[in-house]
């Protein structure tokens, strides 16, 4: 159980990369702030993705 917990507030630190997610949004349209968080996850799996396909290059190049 306390696997998931850390697996699952390490991704949520990743997310918060995005500043837009950790500051205080003052948008007041509606969906803005749910396709913000759609976007800072998008954008965090496309940087989980990116950085195992470049440690797999590596290790094959070796």
């Amino acid at each position: 159980m306390s696997k998931i917990r850390v697996e699952v507030e390490h991704q949520i630190g990743g997310i918060k990369r995005c500043q837009i997610v950790v500051q205080e949004f003052r948008n007041r349209v509606d969906h803005y702030g749910d396709d913000v968080m759609e976007t800072a996850c998008g954008l965090h799996n496309f940087r989980l993705t990116h950085r195992q396909k470049r440690t797999t290059t590596i290790l094959k190049a070796a």
